[in-house]
């Protein structure tokens, strides 16, 4: 649905969403090797606002993980719409103030300013909380008048929009083939209270729902134009509502059916979701590839010291052996420089990764972000720096090099080439068999073979002759190809390329120590 507000005006929106620092999720080595591919993941946020906002008014979008926002862009708006994260804060100014310069009013939405609304003086107005009645006080006042303000002003959602009243998400103002993944929203909110996140805070306890139809509506909507070969989930837990997952996953399966199985699946989850049978039956059916899972440690006192104990549910091992037996192959995030880490810390991450045979961990250190039970024990306890030097914004128990110290050595194990592509090698034999076979059909088109080769081509040049890890790569592909699994020799040589590059610019001081951290590197990246 669009908002009830009856526009009597035109306005000309710009939506821009500001650039990511690289990371080991966001895959910026990668792109290279796919031709188009300029960014991540599409913003589902600013792309619901997109599509809410009054049809008479006129809507671009612009993202600046692809593409600058120029002086033309700024001069042609009435209004700036932007929405963010605190790791892209300093981005986030910076099209404030290039909007300013061409004279265009501001507005800022998304969970970075709606946790901390003090930290952006800057804009004209503020979008705080969801979309709900706050967008439609906005959108009046838009309508009445694009005069910058006298002062600031906040909207503050008091009644959210429920999920299934969401528009589709404006996919077709995006190049949705330019993103290394699609994303596609289910649900919002997690039952849990990890002690570091942010997301209950934010998005509230009780999961809330869309529709199934809705969410096989934007899935029509993603396939009718060019688009990426796999779909993320960015429910902030996916089994959040198990109810609600049991209920969505029979039309997805029927949808993959109905369409050929044209795309693959990837989620984020709780480590519990190793007990539900049933869930993960449905998973594999609907052609789920990858679960990212916040292990955050494999230390049990850690773990309860956190608000983390669901981890420990079931025997950790245990539950990535389960989930790789439904062709699930686990992405685990992992934090350091938490109060419970000793001198041990490291060598027992090292010892995990060997006995779980995780090929991808995105290991950061610790980052207190606001409105998190972390941050308000931290500030009591006066242990929040505000330091931009800093990889966190933490003072840890343990001193602080010796933590950056650990991240690094952790980090430079972890993906030195030939322990990762041994682990991928386990995959080939223990998860990526576990797979559903999809027809042919629905993967013999042209765009696919087009991709494919010109994959193949780069791998081959890039990681296969001019790299330094050659050897270790080859044999994984002849391992992954002598077992019948040529997908798979395609996937681990691209997450391979983005992980061991990525990995040895953070063990030169080149890359933050945390995603979260919004720390500015002066290198650019494609």
């Amino acid at each position: 649905m669009r908002s009830p507000v009856q526009a009597r005006n035109e306005r000309r929106v710009l939506c821009v969403f500001p650039a990511y620092s690289p990371s080991f999720g966001t895959f910026s080595h990668a792109y290279r090797l796919l031709g188009r591919v300029r960014a991540f993941m599409p913003p589902q946020g600013l792309l619901v606002i997109a599509s809410y906002l009054p049809e008479r008014w006129q809507v671009r979008f612009i993202d600046e993980n692809m593409v600058s926002a120029g002086p033309s862009d700024f001069a042609w708006a009435d209004v700036v719409f932007v929405s963010g994260m605190h790791i892209q804060a300093p981005q986030i100014r910076d099209i404030q103030t290039r909007a300013k310069m061409a004279g265009t009013i501001t507005v800022l939405g998304g969970p970075s300013v709606s946790s901390t609304p003090e930290s952006y003086p800057e804009f004209d107005y503020l979008h705080i909380g969801e979309i709900g009645d706050a967008t439609d006080r906005l959108i009046a006042r838009l309508d009445e008048s694009t005069t910058a303000p006298l002062a600031q002003v906040r909207f503050e959602t008091i009644e959210r929009l429920p999920l299934y009243d969401f528009p589709l998400p404006a996919y077709h103002l995006t190049a949705a083939d330019r993103y290394f993944i699609g994303s596609l929203q289910f649900s919002s909110g997690c039952p849990y209270r990890c002690e570091f996140c942010d997301i209950p805070a934010l998005y509230g306890r009780q999961p809330r729902l869309k529709a199934p139809e809705q969410v096989i509506a934007e899935l029509d909507a993603i396939v009718g134009q060019p688009h990426p070969m796999a779909i993320y989930f960015v429910d902030d837990n996916f089994i959040g509502n198990r109810k609600a997952a049991r209920t969505l996953l029979p039309h997805l399966v029927a949808w993959q059916q109905r369409r050929g199985y044209p795309i693959l699946f990837a989620c984020e989850a709780t480590l519990n979701l190793a007990k539900q049978p049933d869930i993960l039956e449905l998973m594999r059916e609907a052609n789920f590839h990858t679960v990212f899972v916040g292990i955050e440690t494999p230390d049990p006192v850690a773990l309860k010291a956190i608000d983390k104990g669901h981890n420990a549910a079931v025997p950790m091992l245990d539950a990535i052996r389960t989930l790789n037996s439904y062709g699930l192959e686990v992405v685990s995030g992992i934090i350091l420089g938490l109060d419970t880490d000793t001198a041990e810390t490291g060598a027992s991450l090292i010892a995990f990764v060997e006995q779980s045979h995780i090929p991808m961990l995105t290991i950061n250190l610790l980052q207190a972000l606001p409105r998190t039970p972390l941050w308000d024990r931290l500030r009591a306890a006066d242990r929040i720096v505000d330091d931009p030097c800093r990889e966190s914004n933490v003072r840890f128990v343990r001193p602080y090099e010796e933590v950056v110290e650990m991240w690094r050595r952790c980090v430079q194990e972890v993906y030195e080439p030939d322990w990762l592509f041994s682990r991928f090698m386990h995959q080939v034999d223990a998860t990526y068999p576990n797979r559903i076979r999809r027809p042919a059909r629905g993967q013999l088109t042209a765009s696919n073979l087009r991709h494919a080769f010109r994959l193949a081509l780069n791998l081959a040049v890039r990681s296969g002759l001019l790299s330094t890890y050659r050897r270790p790569f080859w044999r994984a592909v002849r391992y992954a190809i002598s077992r019948g699994q040529i997908d798979a020799a395609f996937g681990m040589g691209l997450v391979a390329y983005h992980l061991i590059a990525f990995s040895r610019e953070a063990v030169r001081g080149e890359q933050n120590a945390s995603f979260y951290a919004a720390k500015v590197r002066d290198q650019a990246y494609p």
